[in-house]
Order: C-alpha cells, then sequence, then structure tokens
C-alpha cells in the first residue's frame, strides 16, 4: 500500500491544475537531478507528458543537470538531452547569468530546485539571475515551490553586508533564512528589487514547523556532499569550513557531519566545546580519512555532529563555537583558505561565506559568541518583519 505525503509539490500541482498560461507556452526549466515528485519522477518526465512539445530548453544550476560536479568551481558545459533533443544550458560555466539567446527559446522559465535554506547555497542566486534575464527580456518566470528541509520557522545569523555580495550572497540575508524557494522568489523581487514576471505555484499541506521528515516526500540529494536531510540541518554552521584548512567531510559518506584535520584531537576539541552550551547536539570523537579535497588521504582527527533536537540546534552559533576553539587550540596549523572561491579573487573565502569581515576578526580576537550572537538580534527582527511579507505559509 503506497503512502500518500503530507506535502503536494509545486509541480504536482501544475500538471494537476494546468493553468490557462502555460497552453502552447514554450517551456524552459530550470533543474537538476533533485527536480522530481513523490513516485520520484523527474519534473522534465512529468512536463514533456502533461505537455508534449512545449518543453523547449533546460537550465542546470551548479553541479550540473545531472549533479554530477563534485566541488565549488567546477563547471559544466552545455548539452543536449538525449531523449528530448532540447539544448541543455549550464548556468554554472562560463557564465552564471543567462544569455538574451537562451532565453530566445522560451516564453516561461519554470524553476523546480531543491533549496537547503542556507544563504550560501547557490542556486538561489542562480533563481535571481534568472529572474533578472527575465524581466529584461520579457519573459515570465513561475516558481514551482518545494519545502525548506530545515524548516521555515527559524533564522539564524548576521546578515550579509553590501561589500561581500558574490555568488554565495547576493542580498543582505541571514545564514539561515527559514523560507521556501518560491518565498525566497519573492523575496527577490518584492524585497531586494529583481523586477520581472513571478508567479509562485505553492505547495499543498506544507507548514512552516515541517521538517522534511514531516513531509512524506523522497529526498534526492540536491547537490553531490548534500545526501541527506540531516546533512541540511547542519549545513547553516558547518559550511563554514569551507572558508578554512579543516575539512567539512568532502570526500566521505557524510560531509558536513563529520569534519577536521590531521592535527586536531578529537578528544581535545571534544572537552573544549563539552564546556560551552551548545543544545541539541551531541559530538562523537571520529576520525576519517577523505578520498578527495582537503587532506585526501590522510587520516584525520576531528567530530562528527549528531543533531539530537532540530527544534532547538542551532547549527550556525555551533559551529561558529567550534571555529573559535580550534583557531584557539591550533594556532600554528589552523588557517583561512585563500581565494579563489565561487569566482571571487580577492577577498578571503571565510569572508565571504559568514557575510562580514568584522566576525572574522572578532573571531580571531576571542570575542564572546554569546553577546557577539546578540548583537545580530536587531537586524534578525528586522529581517523577520520583511520576510514575513512573503510568506506564503502562516
Amino acid at each position: 500500500m503506497s503512502i500518500v505525503p503530507a506535502v503536494a509539490l509545486g509541480i504536482e500541482r501544475l500538471v494537476k491544475d494546468q493553468p490557462k498560461w502555460i497552453k502552447e507556452a514554450r517551456l524552459g526549466l530550470l533543474a537538476n537531478q533533485a527536480s522530481v515528485d513523490s513516485r520520484f519522477e523527474h519534473t522534465s518526465t512529468l512536463l514533456a507528458r502533461t505537455f508534449p512539445g512545449q518543453l523547449a530548453a533546460f537550465f542546470n544550476p551548479q553541479h550540473g543537470f545531472r549533479g554530477e560536479k563534485q566541488d565549488n568551481m567546477v563547471e559544466s558545459d552545455h548539452s543536449r538531452d538525449p531523449l528530448l533533443k532540447v539544448p541543455i544550458y549550464s548556468l554554472y560555466g562560463e557564465s552564471r547569468t543567462p544569455s538574451r539567446e537562451m532565453f530566445d527559446h522560451i516564453d516561461v522559465l519554470l524553476v523546480d530546485v531543491q533549496d537547503v535554506g542556507t544563504r550560501v547555497y547557490t542556486f538561489i542566486y542562480t533563481m535571481a539571475y534568472c529572474m533578472e534575464a527575465a524581466g529584461k527580456w520579457d519573459k515570465k518566470v513561475v516558481v514551482l515551490d518545494r519545502p525548506n528541509p530545515i524548516g521555515g520557522l527559524l533564522t539564524e545569523g548576521n546578515l550579509l553586508k553590501e561589500d561581500l555580495r558574490s555568488f554565495v550572497g547576493l542580498f543582505p540575508i541571514p545564514m539561515r533564512h527559514g523560507l521556501t524557494i518560491g518565498e525566497i522568489a519573492r523575496l527577490w523581487e518584492g524585497g531586494f528589487g529583481v523586477d520581472c514576471e513571478l508567479e509562485i505555484v505553492p505547495m499543498r499541506g506544507w507548514r512552516r514547523d515541517m521538517l522534511f521528515a514531516d513531509t512524506g516526500l523522497p529526498w534526492v540529494m540536491p547537490s553531490p556532499n548534500m545526501p541527506t536531510p540531516d546533512t541540511a540541518l547542519v549545513y547553516p554552521g558547518q559550511v563554514i569550513w569551507e572558508g578554512t584548512n579543516v575539512s567539512e567531510g568532502r570526500g566521505t559518506t557524510r560531509p558536513f557531519e563529520l569534519f577536521g584535520a590531521p592535527f586536531i584531537e578529537p578528544t581535545r576539541l571534544k572537552e573544549r566545546i563539552a564546556k560551552r552550551r551548545v543544545d541539541g547536539a551531541i559530538f562523537r570523537e571520529a576520525w576519517f580519512q577523505p578520498t578527495f579535497h582537503k587532506w585526501a588521504g590522510e587520516v584525520c582527527g576531528g567530530l562528527q555532529i549528531h543533531v539530537t533536537d532540530p527544534r532547538v540546534y542551532r547549527p550556525y552559533y555551533t559551529t561558529l563555537c567550534l571555529l573559535q576553539d580550534i583557531t584557539s587550540l591550533y594556532p600554528d596549523n589552523f588557517a583561512w583558505r585563500h581565494p579563489p572561491y565561487e569566482y571571487e579573487y580577492k577577498k578571503l573565502p571565510i569572508d565571504l561565506i559568514l557575510g562580514d569581515d568584522a566576525l572574522r576578526c572578532a573571531l580571531e580576537e576571542g570575542a564572546d559568541l554569546i553577546d557577539l550572537t546578540a548583537s545580530w538580534e536587531d537586524d534578525l527582527a528586522s529581517f523577520e518583519e520583511l520576510r514575513r511579507r512573503f510568506f506564503l505559509y502562516e
């Protein structure tokens, strides 16, 4: 007996309702391997069957249309779909912005990608660039909404500073934004002036307090190092390691949950983090040997984060604590990663990720993290007021 998911996706509602605007429109689709319905059918298959002959072009975000590219700044080329015989335009290659020639093929761009609720995840900026291009060339953008896998209640972190705008942060939002991708599109348009004809096909049944496990939907990893919803829970903090010489667990089967380096002694780090007030997680001593990326082939000591209560766990604060502890314990071994990072060739990657170079300096100086996070409260309150204007789900 099949189980009916608690949530109906935007793509499922689109093929069921078949709105008038889609009749005879030439359709473009921004998608990747995770763009599936509750039965694992890909959005392209559903569209081709429901609206035969109307699919005119595919567009892919970072990691490729099929999600095969592992790391940052590993580009994918334009190609052609072998079954539907339509072009696949890479928006993570020689350019991250669609050209007029790409959009000449279509009347409507459908966006169906799985976001993970974190400011630095590039899919939401590929969508922003597509919205800008659509406004410029008079195309319509329709976002087929999907769940935020880490829920829609909580926000966390400092807001991005204007001078650190990049492909991992275009607008002043916190690290954990608490929005679905449809709500983000509304925020880009109504909050930050990205002008285009925009429509959202909302989900049915999604609530802001839902984690991904509550939706009943299948998880297909949206990027190669986002294998499970558990990864998404820790990612708003653990992505910080990308700006350091500490492995974020790439080259293992539990990226971002595992982290470490050859110079880290797990017991010592665990004893240090135990002195902090970090709720909702257990830190297990771990050793691992990455098969690629940082410290490939070397045994790393570190920890694995096991989230025990996602409702109280604060990923950004937690990893900032861990970062400060490691810099304090291993000042001669720890290092910030050098550029380039996501097509920025001068600024430190850690500054782009944190969104505020003053935060890096404060961490280096041993600032009290409780006081630091308290200093963001007014900005977060302002963002909370802003984001509520674009809620699709109460």
